[in-house]
């Protein structure tokens, strides 16, 4: 008997709603970062993208535990000499809510050209709607 091994031609997709109000974002950031890489099937191949896309709303109602808003800080470098700048938690959910979630899911992915592409079937919106309606996607009901 053959090792199956995956590819681009034998991979099947499908599209998932995680709904991330109340929920951590560690715990959300996991789950999600789990079905992008595609290890919830039977089929995962280490080396493919054979992960499923997910669509994630209410990212503005995330929590994190702690004193996680006011100490946790977000780096940013314009490439000049002391181009640094900081954000911290608070100020990022309310100018840009996505990236709370994008960042998390994004550092738990492959680094490199494979982790680049599971990281594109990542849809993040801030509130409840989202224009993927023709994808039918599946609720998926996250643990905890």
């Amino acid at each position: 008997m053959k090792t199956f091994m995956a590819n681009n031609q034998t991979v099947e997709r499908k599209w998932f709603v995680v709904d991330a109000k109340a929920q951590r974002v560690g715990r959300l950031s996991t789950e999600v970062a789990t079905i992008l890489r595609g290890k919830h099937k039977p089929t995962f191949t280490p080396h493919v993208d054979c992960g499923d896309y997910v669509i994630v709303i209410n990212a503005k109602e995330v929590e994190l535990t702690g004193n996680k808003w006011d100490d946790k800080k977000y780096y940013r470098h314009s490439l000049y000499p002391g181009g640094l700048s900081t954000t911290t938690a608070k100020r990022m959910n309310q100018t840009f809510p996505e990236r709370i979630v994008e960042f998390a899911v994004k550092g738990m992915l492959p680094k490199g050209r494979l982790g680049r592409a599971m990281y594109k079937k990542l849809f993040v919106y801030a509130g409840n709607e989202h224009p993927h309606t023709a994808q039918q996607p599946e609720v998926l009901e996250l643990k905890g």
